[in-house]
């Protein structure tokens, strides 16, 4: 079976714009029960000369079933980086997120501020929105080669090293736990659900056409098979096409700028410590010259000490042979 590759955006855009299927990959990667999942699009377009790449990023409100029976409200964010460079751009996107005020909701809490379900006592309260990201890599990590990995915070008391169950709004509202993958590290051996379902991101099945994957159904788990058979539909979408084939273009440009600009800094950076080898050699010379100088005079100092010694000499030889 053939489907769309889903590491480009376009097709990875078209396949989470599915609400029932992003709340099936979602569930999975995080290994929580979704309740209902709320798309929020975002997208930025950057203009390239006379070409312009639209970038979408995909953020989920989200409401996710707690073991207890309650639910608790979250913001997904999920974001796909094909270039190491991608992590600057990450941090601003998250920066971006935690000063939003829109990331919040209005919550029934008590008068301690707690959540309540008490209608007589409660008063309403806005809260931020606790952030989950999820990070798709296209290339590998440096020191690892776990194909998703999860980031999980813990309370800890520093005193006694146990850990704090219990968790604080504040703490939550703050920091966020992260999960990340690692595209080129899935394994074939799919060792647990999340690593089956993410089958369909392995470039090993890539075609000669990179912006097909070629995959047996067979080896794809039932439960899956909607999120297959959304990127068989578009394999033959003329615009999908053309917008993966523009976006490879696209980050060619950006690639070949990226290897000119570091061509241009290494350059510069050349130019910079020749200048400064230049400086020093100088301020050598110059430090030299003046040690020469001084011990010039030195020497000249010693000669003329040296012969007004031996003019004494002679003085005192001449009276002792006028006194003999």
């Amino acid at each position: 079976m053939q489907i769309a590759n889903p590491i480009y955006d376009i097709v990875f855009k078209y396949l989470m714009e599915d609400e029932t299927i992003a709340k099936l990959i979602i569930g999975t990667i995080i290994g929580e029960e979704i309740v209902s999942l709320e798309f929020l699009p975002q997208e930025n377009t950057v203009f390239l000369q006379h070409r312009s790449l639209t970038v979408y990023r995909l953020d989920f409100s989200a409401k996710i079933k707690l073991p207890d029976g309650g639910e608790k409200q979250v913001l997904i964010e999920i974001q796909k980086a094909k270039f190491a460079t991608d992590i600057m751009r990450f941090r601003r996107y998250l920066g971006e997120q935690y000063q939003d005020e829109a990331n919040s909701y209005l919550a029934k809490v008590d008068k301690n501020g707690k959540d309540t379900k008490d209608v007589k006592e409660a008063e309403m309260k806005r809260k931020a929105l606790p952030i989950v990201t999820i990070y798709f890599l296209g290339y590998p990590l440096e020191h690892t080669t776990v194909p998703v990995i999860k980031v999980a915070r813990h309370y800890y008391d520093v005193t006694t090293g146990e850990e704090i169950k219990d968790r604080e709004e504040f703490i939550e509202s703050l920091t966020h736990d992260s999960y990340v993958i690692q595209i080129p590290h899935l394994r074939p051996d799919h060792r647990s659900d999340v690593e089956q379902l993410l089958t369909i991101f392995d470039q090993r099945w890539v075609t000669r056409d990179r912006h097909i994957l070629t995959v047996n159904e067979a080896d794809y788990p039932e439960k899956y098979w909607q999120v297959m058979r959304r990127l068989q539909y578009i394999v033959v979408e003329p615009l999908v096409r053309r917008t993966m084939y523009v976006e490879d273009e696209i980050l060619e440009e950006l690639a070949n700028k990226e290897r000119e600009l570091e061509r241009k800094m290494e350059e510069k950076l050349e130019e910079k410590l020749e200048e400064e080898l230049s400086k020093k050699l100088a301020e050598k010379d110059k430090e030299l010259a003046e040690k020469l100088s001084e011990k010039d005079k030195t020497l000249t100092d010693s000669q003329l000490a040296l012969a007004e010694a031996q003019r004494l000499i002679e003085e005192l030889q001449q009276r002792l042979n006028q006194d003999l």
